[in-house]
Order: structure tokens, then sequence, then C-alpha cells
């Protein structure tokens, strides 16, 4: 078995390949990883096991159809984690998002196309449905971006559903809520938060912080990737929920808390332009058709966040701009 893995040097990407050589997915444990990776400002290869016999990295562009074309053959399976992902650079910079998570996409699946992948995992956000009020999406809800990087996330998804029907390319795409871990490189909220919090600087809290996210583990993340992977339906949607909701203001509690900071290191600033309320999925067919669970506790799951950003200020110091300390938004 041998699997193309696209962004495998991010956080999300580099915690699936990390748990396919550790032989947490069990079939999976001989596999051979193939990682490529533009290595842009989130991409580190620190965080992979390089030298590990099953893996081979190559620095490359989703969007270079040529070296796509000349790694794919041997390959059953592609998982496509590449994307730039940080709403804020969406704000100020969409080219680089049309271009890497549209254009990216449309490289993969074409490739995957003429060399025959046998299965196609398009890894992508509950972002793109906008903002719900009450109750949650369903993988049929109609896709309503309200952010560049929604925006280009939903074109990726009908790129990946269009060359499911027109060209029978096996793609599966999955939705999932927000993630958190170890590894998550310092412009997302929560290791901004922590990290801003450990130094003793203070932390952009937007508006009342009223805006509601679901929270889901990185570990549980990629479990049901996994679980995509083996068993989904080719040309299906599956969401990937972790079932904690929290407003914004009550994640910052919590973190303040854990980090032992003042509370008076919480600023509350402009809230960001077109900032969706509240983020929602129903999971309940990924749990009925493929039994999917999340198993990491919420509680501990950040405690040990915050404790792995404590124990390893040598992987984020080095990786935070000024900017990041305080930036416009997350």
């Amino acid at each position: 078995m041998r699997v193309m893995v696209t962004g495998g040097a991010g956080f999300i990407g580099s915690h699936y390949v990390r748990s396919m050589l550790s032989g947490s997915y069990k079939g999976y444990v001989d596999a051979q990883i193939t990682v490529v990776d533009k290595l842009t400002y989130a991409g580190n290869t620190g965080n992979l096991p390089i030298g590990d016999p099953r893996l081979t990295f190559v620095k490359g562009d989703i969007c270079d159809v040529g070296l796509l074309r000349e790694l794919l053959p041997g390959h059953d399976a592609v998982v496509h984690f590449a994307a730039e992902s940080h709403v804020d650079r969406s704000l100020v910079s969409a080219g680089e998002f049309a271009v890497t998570n549209v254009l990216g996409t449309q490289s993969v699946l074409d490739c995957c196309q003429l060399v025959g992948i046998d299965r196609v995992v398009h890894v992508s956000t509950d972002e793109v449905y906008g903002s719900i009020d009450s109750g949650s999406w369903h993988e049929n809800t109609p896709l309503h971006p309200n952010s560049p990087y929604a925006a280009s996330k939903a074109a990726s998804d009908h790129f990946a559903l269009a060359y499911f029907r027109t060209h029978r390319v096996p793609v599966m795409v999955t939705r999932c809520s927000n993630n958190y871990g170890p590894y998550q490189f310092p412009e997302k909220v929560i290791p901004l938060f922590i990290t801003n919090l450990l130094e003793g600087q203070k932390v952009p809290l937007f508006g009342d912080g009223r805006n509601v996210r679901e929270w889901l583990h990185v570990d549980d993340h990629c479990r049901a990737v996994q679980l995509v992977l083996e068993s989904g339906t080719p040309g299906d949607v599956y969401h990937i929920g972790g079932g904690v909701e929290m407003t914004n203001a009550d994640l910052t509690r919590r973190l303040v808390e854990l980090c032992g900071a003042d509370g008076n290191q919480v600023e509350h600033v402009p809230d960001r332009m077109g900032h969706d309320l509240r983020y929602s999925l129903d999971d309940s067919k990924i749990r009925t058709e493929l039994g999917y669970r999340p198993e990491v506790d919420f509680g501990a799951g950040l405690a040990e966040t915050v404790q792995w950003y404590r124990d390893n200020p040598a992987w984020w110091e080095p990786r935070r701009e000024d900017h990041f300390r305080f930036p416009r938004g997350w």
C-alpha cells in the first residue's frame, strides 16, 4: 500500500502521517507514505519523522502538474490536506487561497484521474456552510461561504464532487469542525492564545466573544479521515465533528486558567469582517455508517495541548512573528 499525503508537513497532515507511521491505523501498518508539501510558512519538516524508511518527503507545489504526474504512479490512495487555511490571511491575500485551494485541488484531481488512483480523500471544512444560528448542518446543506478562505474551500469541494460525477474519480469529501492539538502553527486561536498567555502577552478576543465554534482534537479528525479512506463511499461527503460547542469567550477563560495567566491579559478588539457567528455539524452519518466516535475528551485534550506548548517552546518560538503576538485577527 502506497499513500500520497499532500500538505503532510502541516498541522493536521503531519499528525495523520505520524499516526500512520506509528501503526495507529490497522491495515496500513506497512504502508509507504509520500508527503508532498510546499513548505510555506506553516509547513515544517520538523513535524515529521524524517528518516523513517516508510516515509518519502518531496518539497513541491500541488499546482505543479508535472511533479504530481511523476510522483503519483504506483500509489493506491491520495489524502489531500494541502490548503491555505487562515481566514485572516484570506481577507488580505485572497489570490493565494484561490490558487492553492482551487487550482491546486483541481491539479491533484486531474492527476489522480490520469493515473487511476483507487481512493482519494479531499479534506475540507465546516466553514463552507457559512453561519448557522441554531441546529446543525447536514451533508446536503447548500454551501454559503462568507470569507475568501471558505469560498476557496467550497469551490474545491465542488471540483472534487464534479470530478467524481464526470470522470468517476473515486473521491470522498470530509468537512471537519475546528481542530486543536500539538504542532498547530501559532496563528490559530488556541496556539496563539496559549503562547501569548505563557509569555505574559495580551490576547485579542474579537467583539464580545459570543461566536461559537465546535472543537475537534486533531487525533479524532485524523482517525475519521482514515475511516473515510478505508470505508467511505466515493462521491459522498462526511462530516467530522468533535461534539463540543463553546463560545470564544468561554474558550478564552479556559485557556487563561490552564495557562495560569491573568484575566487582564484578555483584550477585546473590533470584530473581524464577515465573522461567522456559529458553526455546527451533524456528524450522524459518519457515526452510523463508519462507526466514528470522538475519543479525546475536550477538557483533557485542551489541558494536554497547553502542556505541550509549555514543554516545547523550542518548536513554537522560532515560528512566531511579531504580528502573530497580537494579530489583526484569527
